[in-house]
């Protein structure tokens, strides 16, 4: 009969003793590199090493840290990946100097409390693999974040909020819309959302003036909006998506019937735009009418401004030559919108109205 007590201490000498052959340097040790040695856990001697600055252990077995990890507060890289952790443990948040944090391939469902208060020098989180449903706040200076193959069903809008991230990783998640937040990701220059479920992309994703890559294949995108065709982007993948394929089709003339309230909001947005002075003082004393107002839209026909969506169109337009694309891309299908029946019967000919225009 296996005597479990005995196997807990043999098993501890052995992290002890691949530690003491690790630890060349005494006190002054700088880099521990164990990985794939079985390792079940961190031993606690790992105190002993106030000066280490890096820590490789993926590829073992360990499903928790030990206290003493903590303080290791000149630590810069931790990887941790490849083992059985099943939380993002507590004393990683005492390693104030961490710029670095690999804890892909575990089994990460959750954080715990309070994890990332200490870690304002984190530049770079690979959370690949894991279990997650979430991200937590806290995360001001990451510029490199993956979490690819997760459970995300959306991404939080805190993450929009990280001013210096300039690649952001979640393929393989169930994502199913883009907050309109993302529009404050500025730095952003890499954006991976391949093989989720996201059906539109909004608008905002235009504001993005340094996206360079952007991979969203494998979604149910029919279409992409207005201005996408402006993107200074270097690569753009977007196969597998059910994007709408140009066929023509006959417009059917009507008389445009609108409600008083369409009406007054186009001839005020419309003389705001030729900066009527009357109109632009008078508004400041009606908060409602701006809030109305700001709901509304550009014809792609006219230019003129309008409230209610008359009718959606998609225009298509060639990839940029400056795209690198996916195979047999010729032609992006864009959202245009379009203020009436007379501007719908003077659109180019590559717009067609949305409910005409036959699908993959």
């Amino acid at each position: 009969m296996c005597d479990v007590s005995f196997f807990y201490r043999s098993s501890n000498f052995m992290e002890e003793k691949l530690f003491v052959r690790a630890v060349k340097g005494g006190k002054t040790t700088k880099t521990i590199t164990l990985n794939g040695k079985k390792m079940r856990k961190i031993p606690s001697t790992i105190g002993n090493l106030p000066g280490l600055k890096v820590l490789n252990l993926q590829n073992n077995l360990i499903s928790c840290v030990c206290s003493e990890l903590s303080t290791l507060t000149q630590l810069t890289v931790l990887n941790l990946g490849n083992n059985l952790l099943e939380e993002v443990p507590e004393e990683v948040k005492y390693l104030t100097s961490l710029t670095k944090l690999h804890l892909f391939g575990n089994r990460i469902n959750r954080f715990a409390s309070g994890v990332c208060d200490g870690l304002k020098n984190l530049t770079l989180l690979n959370l690949n693999n894991n279990q997650l449903t979430y991200i937590p706040k806290k995360l001001e200076s990451l510029i490199y974040l993956s979490i690819n193959h997760n459970q995300l069903t959306s991404i939080p809008r805190e993450l929009c909020f990280l001013k210096n991230l300039s690649e952001l990783q979640l393929n393989y998640n169930q994502i199913i819309c883009i907050p309109e937040e993302i529009k404050f990701l500025k730095r952003l220059q890499k954006l991976f959302l391949a093989r989720n479920n996201i059906e539109v992309l909004p608008e905002v994703l235009c504001h993005l003036i340094n996206l360079r890559i952007l991979d969203v294949a494998g979604n149910v995108l029919q279409i992409f909006p207005s201005g996408f065709q402006y993107l200074k982007l270097k690569e753009f993948y977007c196969e597998g998506n059910p994007l709408f394929l140009n066929h023509p089709v006959s417009a059917i003339k009507q008389l445009d019937i609108l409600s008083l309230q369409e009406i007054t909001s186009r001839f005020i947005m419309n003389q705001l735009i030729e900066m009527n002075p009357f109109l632009m003082e008078a508004i400041e004393w009606y908060p409602q009418i701006w809030d109305t107002i700001s709901k509304g839209r550009i014809c792609a026909i006219c230019g003129k401004s309008f409230l209610t969506i008359w009718i959606e169109c998609v225009e298509f337009v060639p990839p940029s030559k400056n795209w690198k694309t996916s195979k047999n891309l010729e032609l992006v299908p864009l959202r245009t919108l379009i203020c009436s029946y007379e501007c719908f019967n003077q659109r180019g000919p590559n717009q067609f109205g949305i409910a005409q225009v036959q699908e993959q």
